[in-house]
C-alpha cells in the first residue's frame, strides 16, 4: 500500500483530496501548523495527523503532496526532497488523482462551489471533491464506486488545466487571482479557454462577456431570458428559491437569490446530459446547501445570524441582494453586515467596488484584514467606508454577537462576509 503524506492537510481543498485517496486504499498522513476542525475530523476518520510541521513527519512516505500555501523553505518539504521522496504540489498531483475518472469539472470566479454541490445532488451516483462542506453529507468529499467524479476546479493557480475534464462548466470568468497570471487579464482568459477546450461537453454562462466571445461549441445559459418567474420564499426561517428554466418547467431548491438560480441552472443543464428531467427535479428538492454559503446559523422572529464566504465585491453584492429579500420575507427591519476583508491585495484592488457593495446596508462593521500570509498594505479604510464601525474582534454569546468593546449586536438580520476567521467567531462554540 502506497503511503502518501499531505503537507497543509487542514485546507478545505487538499483535505478533500486526502479523503478521496484514503477511500481509494492509500495510507494517508498529514500535517498542518495548527489544529482545526478539519484536522480533528480527519484524525477521527483514521488519518495520522501531526501538528505542527516537523521533518520526521515525512518518514516512510512514498509520495508527498503539499498545498499551494506551503513554501519551499517548509521543513517537511525540504526533508522529503533531501530523502529523495517524490513531491508534488496539489496542482501537479491532480492528474494522478483524477486520471481514471470521467471528470465533471466546475470553474469560475464565483459560484463554483454552489454549482458543484448542486450537481452532486443531481448526480447522486458520482464521487465528489469540492472546496466546501456539503450539508447533505457533512463532508467536502463523497466517494462512490463510480467512474464519474464531480470536481471543483480551481483557476487561482491554473490547476484547473490539470483536471482532465470530460464535462466543463464555467460560471463566469471575472478577474480574480490576477497575480498568478502576471496581472494580465488576457492570460486568465486564455486559461479559461484552454480549460473549456479540454472538455468534450461544455456548459457556460453566456452572459459573461468573455465566455460569450469564445468560438467553442457549448450548452449556453442566458440567465436574463432563460430563467423566468423567479420567486423566493421563507418557510420556518428556511429560504427557498423557485424558477422556470427555458422550456423545462419549474424547479425549486433550498437557498435564496438570483445567483443561486443561475448556479442551479448551469448544474441542471449539465445533468440533463446524464439523467432524466423528472429525476433532476426530484433530487433538487433534497439539496440542503453548503456550509458558509448563506449559511443560517440561527433564526427566530427577532434575529437571524448568517455566515457567508463572500470575499469579492461581486459575491457580496449578490448575497446582500438575497439577504434583503430574506429580511423582507422574514420580517427583519434591520440588516447588519460584518466584513472581514480577505487579503490586502484583493482589498486594495477593489476598494471602490467593496464600498459600493455595502452602500445600502443599515449597519456595516469591519474587522481587521485577514492577510492569508500577505505583506501588509497600508490603507485608510475610514476614507472609503465613512459610516462603518471598525472593531478589533467579535465573539458569539448565545444568539447574540459582542465586539471587543462590549457592544452587543442583537437585532435584525446579521450576516458575516469572510474567507478567514470570522466564520469561526460567528459559529462560536459550535464551530
Amino acid at each position: 500500500m502506497q503511503k502518501i503524506h499531505f503537507i497543509g492537510i487542514g485546507g478545505i481543498g487538499i483535505s478533500a483530496l486526502a479523503r478521496f485517496l484514503k477511500e481509494k486504499g492509500f495510507s494517508i498522513s498529514g500535517s498542518d501548523l495548527k489544529e482545526s476542525k478539519i484536522t480533528d475530523e480527519l484524525f477521527k476518520e483514521g488519518v495520522k495527523i501531526s501538528i505542527p510541521h516537523r521533518a520526521q513527519n515525512v518518514a516512510g512516505a512514498d509520495l508527498v503532496i503539499y498545498s499551494a500555501a506551503i513554501k519551499e523553505e517548509n521543513v517537511e518539504l525540504k526533508e522529503a526532497l533531501k530523502q529523495g521522496i517524490k513531491c508534488l504540489c496539489r496542482k501537479e498531483a491532480l492528474p494522478l488523482i483524477l486520471q481514471d475518472k470521467r471528470v465533471f469539472a466546475i470553474a469560475g470566479a464565483h459560484g463554483k462551489s454552489t454549482t458543484s454541490s448542486i450537481l452532486a445532488s443531481l448526480m447522486s451516483e458520482a464521487s465528489v471533491i469540492i472546496g466546501a462542506i456539503l450539508k447533505e453529507f457533512g463532508s467536502n468529499m463523497i466517494y462512490k464506486q463510480s467512474k464519474d467524479l464531480i470536481f471543483e476546479a480551481d483557476e487561482s493557480d491554473s490547476s484547473f488545466l490539470n483536471s482532465n475534464p470530460y464535462l466543463a462548466i464555467v460560471t463566469n470568468a471575472e478577474a480574480e487571482h490576477l497575480d498568478h497570471y502576471k496581472n494580465e487579464l488576457k492570460n486568465l482568459h486564455k486559461a479559461y479557454e484552454d480549460f473549456l477546450s479540454l472538455a468534450k461537453l461544455r456548459v457556460i454562462n453566456a452572459e459573461d462577456e468573455f465566455l460569450a466571445s469564445l468560438n467553442l461549441e457549448a450548452i449556453k445559459l442566458y440567465p436574463s431570458k432563460d430563467i423566468k418567474k423567479l420567486r423566493m420564499s421563507v418557510q420556518n426561517f428556511k429560504p427557498h428559491t423557485s424558477f422556470e428554466l427555458k422550456d423545462l418547467g419549474e424547479f425549486s431548491l433550498f437557498g435564496m437569490g438570483q445567483h443561486l438560480a443561475i448556479d442551479a441552472s448551469l448544474a441542471i443543464l449539465a445533468a440533463l446530459n446524464f439523467t432524466d428531467l423528472d429525476t433532476i427535479k426530484t433530487r433538487l428538492k433534497f439539496y440542503q446547501g453548503i456550509k458558509k454559503r448563506f449559511d443560517i446559523l440561527y433564526a427566530d422572529e427577532k434575529i437571524a445570524l448568517i455566515d457567508d464566504y463572500g470575499h469579492h465585491p461581486t459575491e457580496i453584492k449578490a448575497t446582500l441582494k438575497a439577504a434583503k429579500e430574506y429580511a423582507k420575507l422574514a420580517g427583519y427591519k434591520k440588516i447588519t453586515a460584518f466584513f472581514e476583508p480577505h487579503r490586502y491585495s484583493r482589498l486594495a484592488a477593489n476598494l471602490k467596488e467593496f464600498s459600493k457593495a455595502f452602500e445600502d446596508i443599515d449597519e456595516l462593521v469591519i474587522l481587521p484584514v485577514y492577510s492569508a500570509g500577505e505583506a501588509k498594505i497600508k490603507l485608510n479604510l475610514k476614507d472609503h467606508f465613512k459610516n462603518a464601525l471598525f472593531i478589533k474582534n467579535l465573539k458569539r454569546e448565545g444568539k447574540f454577537l459582542l465586539d471587543d468593546k462590549g457592544r452587543v449586536f442583537d437585532e435584525g438580520l446579521m450576516i458575516g462576509f469572510s474567507a478567514g476567521d470570522l466564520s469561526t467567531k460567528l459559529r462560536g462554540k459550535d464551530g
